[in-house]
């Protein structure tokens, strides 16, 4: 034989066979019930042994609060960038950031500044030492934190949640003074005592009422009203009394975060030639050297010894870590203190590598 012939038999149902059967005990209602009930049961237990390995792999990721999966999840995700005004690109990059540090509260870690640099800080040391697309990854990941930081209204309502070396700026008369906090957990906010220039303590009487003004790490603006009410010392140094407000009030915040340091750096004049298409900047060799006395990406104050004029652009280099930043700033303003001048620059062209460097040394991401 060469094939297979295969036979077709009529199918032998009857349509009754399709009809259904309506009738349905007390009996089959419990037992259906029981079974649905037991098969959730088994959900929802193997749904938290996946979370316990998952968040048991990422080691300090969680946020805390209750774990979120699959579109849940993901429409959180997707309001929380709506409301902060994240692009897509910005968007992905916090879902991987969360992604990697087992985050399961990402609304407690958005309004939890310390657990937010956590999360950054874990996936900054990953993206350093990534591919070529480092630099840019990088870019992504701090203009995204800045957002976030920008988003989030600080939740300080009084002088007893100072932390230890906020900088207080102190207005008496015409002039501003900054004093570290030393302790703000008893009846009195404990300051070191105030100095002038030359290095002498500044001796303001009890009784006397100061503004103060101060901004916390995650660069939110404060005022208040105050009085000294004494003085004492704290291991072995001076130091002033300040009595405690619960009335503050929130003041326009800094566009970037910035960080007091101490940072030598090198400058050299810029000047600018011709103008239009034809512009060029000339560089002069001659180098005055200062000190960056704190930074952000947008600029930095820098105290020399020579005079400087308000205006005159600088190319200014210095080295943080292991890596060469250089910028070119813009003398906005400038003041005297003692022997030295103070002087405040707004950052013209910074490189991204730059950048990144400056961000990863005010965020306190780097190794250093």
């Amino acid at each position: 034989m060469t094939g297979f012939f295969l036979t077709l038999l009529p199918l032998q149902v009857s349509a009754s066979d399709f009809a259904m059967n309506t009738t349905v005990s007390a009996t089959d209602v419990i037992i259906g019930f029981s079974v649905l009930v037991v098969i959730i049961g088994a959900l929802v237990i193997l749904n938290s042994k996946k979370i316990g390995t998952s968040t048991g792999r990422k080691s300090g990721g969680g946020g805390g609060g209750a774990g979120m999966s699959g579109i849940f999840s993901g429409l959180t995700m997707h309001r929380i960038s709506k409301n902060i005004g994240l692009n897509r690109e910005q968007s992905k990059m916090l879902d991987f950031i969360f992604k990697t540090d087992g985050v399961l509260d990402p609304e407690k870690s958005i309004n939890t500044p310390s657990l937010l640099d956590r999360h950054f800080r874990r996936s900054y040391r990953i993206l350093d030492n990534s591919d070529k697309d480092a630099q840019h990854k990088l870019s992504l990941l701090f203009s995204t934190r800045n957002l976030l930081e920008n988003s989030v209204i600080g939740g300080i309502v009084s002088t007893k949640q100072l932390k230890d070396d906020t900088n207080l700026i102190i207005s008496t008369g015409k002039d501003k003074i900054s004093v570290p906090v030393i302790s703000a957990k008893n009846e009195n906010i404990v300051v070191e005592a105030p100095k002038n220039v030359l290095g002498s303590q500044i001796k303001i009487p009890r009784g006397t009422r100061l503004g103060i003004m101060f901004f916390t790490k995650s660069n939110k603006g404060f005022s208040f009203e105050t009085r000294v009410t004494g003085y004492s010392s704290h291991n072995g140094h001076p130091s002033m009394l300040l009595a405690h407000s619960n009335h503050l009030r929130f003041l326009s915040q800094r566009r970037y975060r910035r960080r007091h340091a101490t940072i030598a750096c090198f400058m050299n004049l810029v000047y600018v030639e011709g103008s239009g298409k034809k512009q060029r900047l000339i560089v002069d060799k001659r180098r005055l050297s200062g000190n960056i006395a704190d930074i952000s990406v947008g600029g930095c104050s820098i105290k020399i010894m020579a005079p400087v004029q308000v205006g005159a652009k600088f190319k200014i280099e210095f080295t943080q870590g292991d890596a060469n930043v250089a910028a070119l700033g813009q003398v906005l303003r400038s003041n005297r203190a003692g022997m030295s001048t103070v002087i405040h620059v707004r950052f013209l062209r910074v490189s991204q590598k730059s950048m990144n460097v400056i961000n990863a040394f005010v965020y306190e991401y780097g190794r250093e």
